[in-house]
């Protein structure tokens, strides 16, 4: 039996990784939380640390792990607070990434000001990223993260038999509702691709972004939307809050509020994919034992269920 190739990522592998970049390890190092990449917090020996991120073999090419660099460089140049790589090497057959490490909080998002202030950094991250195209790094659309998710399930043997043709009705009706609510014009630019509360750090001098390793090309609304959370009450309010600092600095369409609740569609079927995907790996069956159970597929029926409801109702209308 063939191993996952992180099973050669030894401690010794990551400490010599981190001095071929010329840094200097102390020996100290603790695995951080992260299951699509290896993430490791390196200490050295003048008493810092750094963060040393060991891509998934086989994920991205060469040319993309270069352009979401570049990125992250464009925009720290900008002094936009975008925690951008210090060195990229490849080592061992891994590429790899080692960051400065950057400390902080999960911010409040029920508080106004914190979400006018993230506002304010994602629209400079935007204003930037509508200046030019990636031209290597896959783009956000219902095709690469609905139906090619769909398609790679459908091949698996994952879904129960006896749900599967539940399964793929509901997700058929959901991916046709997803095209309906993507019909409108949008400019696709660069996004950070992945902009939850996790990638965000607080400290007090304000947030700072980090993990650009799903930036891609895609709809603004991509990342803003996981900024919203409960009734409807709530998310015209807190969009309300972010589009309040967002739009000091960077245009955003209000037609883009149509795809909220399709992207948080393609969202969760790309989710069960991306699992479905990685479940080669050991370190994903034993993080998500509930994935390979009959109750995780009624659950995601049911959701998804919600979810066209959802769709067809008006766009939030944030005053």
């Amino acid at each position: 039996m063939d191993l996952h190739p992180y099973s050669r990522l030894t401690p010794d592998l990551v400490l010599d990784a981190v001095a071929a970049a010329d840094l200097r390890p102390d020996g100290r190092l603790l695995s951080l939380n992260s299951y699509e990449n290896r993430v490791y917090q390196v200490w050295l020996e003048d008493g810092t640390a750094v963060v040393a991120k060991f891509y998934r073999p086989d994920r991205w090419s060469d040319a993309q792990i270069d352009e979401e660099h570049a990125f992250a460089r464009e925009l720290a140049e900008r002094e936009i607070p975008i925690v951008a790589p210090m060195h990229s090497l490849r080592f061992a057959d891994f590429r790899v990434a080692v960051y400065p490490r950057r400390g902080g909080r999960t911010p409040e998002l029920g508080d106004s000001k914190t979400l006018e202030w993230i506002g304010r950094f994602i629209g400079r991250i935007h204003a930037v990223g509508a200046t030019k195209k990636f031209k290597h790094r896959e783009a956000l659309t219902p095709k690469s993260f609905g139906h090619d998710a769909r398609a790679f399930l459908l091949a698996s043997d994952f879904i129960p038999d006896d749900l599967l043709d539940a399964w793929k009705a509901v997700t058929q009706q959901a991916l046709a509702g997803v095209e309906r609510c993507f019909r409108i014009e949008y400019k696709a630019i660069r996004l950070h691709g992945d902009c939850h509360v996790g990638n965000i750090l607080w400290t007090e001098e304000g947030p700072h972004f980090v993990d650009l390793d799903d930036a891609r090309m895609g709809p603004a609304m991509q990342d803003l939307w996981m900024l919203l959370s409960g009734d409807r009450a709530s998310m015209n309010q807190q969009m309300h809050d972010v589009l309040a600092g967002y739009e000091k600095f960077a245009d955003f369409d209000r037609r883009q509020l149509n795809l909220l609740e399709a992207l948080r569609t393609l969202r969760l079927i790309h989710y069960s994919a991306w699992i479905a995907r990685r479940w080669d790996d050991p370190a994903f069956p034993a993080a998500f034992p509930w994935f390979n159970t009959q109750r995780y597929w009624q659950d995601r029926i049911l959701e998804l269920r919600e979810q066209i409801s959802l769709m067809e109702e008006e766009p939030l209308n944030p005053a």
